[in-house]
Order: C-alpha cells, then sequence, then structure tokens
C-alpha cells in the first residue's frame, strides 16, 4: 500500500450507510455459507487470547469476583497453590517408590 491511497478521501456515503438498515444491504454477492463451509471451518483464537479461555461455572466465578481483591489473581493464585501441592505429592509417591524397590 502507498502513501498515496492511506491519503486519498474515501467516497463512501457514511451517513447515509449508518442509516441503514440490515433489510437494505445487498448480500447477493456473498455465496451462502452451507454446513460443508461449516464442517470445514476451524476456529483460531490468537494466542494472547487463548490463555484467558476457562470455563467456570457461573456460581464460582460469582464467588470469586465476591472476594477481595482481582478475581484472576485470586484464581490463578489457588491453580497455581493447587499445582505445587500436587506435585509435591506426586515426587514423593515416587521417590518413595522407588526406595521400596
Amino acid at each position: 500500500m502507498s502513501g498515496e491511497d492511506l491519503s486519498s478521501t474515501s467516497r463512501t456515503n457514511w451517513t447515509a450507510l449508518e442509516a441503514m438498515d440490515d433489510e437494505g444491504i445487498d448480500y447477493s454477492d456473498i455465496p451462502p455459507l452451507t454446513e460443508e463451509f461449516f464442517e470445514k471451518a476451524t476456529l483460531r483464537i490468537p494466542a494472547t487470547q487463548a490463555q484467558h479461555l476457562v470455563q467456570i461455572e457461573p456460581d464460582v466465578l460469582k464467588w470469586f469476583q465476591a472476594q477481595d481483591g482481582e478475581y484472576k489473581t485470586l484464581i490463578n493464585s489457588i491453580l497455581r497453590q493447587y499445582i505445587e501441592s500436587h506435585s509435591k505429592v506426586n515426587t514423593q509417591s515416587y521417590n518413595n517408590s522407588l526406595q521400596a524397590d
């Protein structure tokens, strides 16, 4: 894209476009979305957003949000504590099984 492309004035009639309702939009040049399209479709989520995708039940989320402080930080802290406590248990169990042999 050249600098000329960026400096040209749009010829779009924005006032008319904003006033248009959905029925006034011409979709004739857009092919319909078929079942085949959706079967082949792939959901792509940017990596920066993917790290935030966790399904939390509404009542659980409400409880965390009702606590003092940032609820996301609290959830992360609790999950980290869970991982650390279970990592120690698993490591200890593994070490104990080695010593028993």
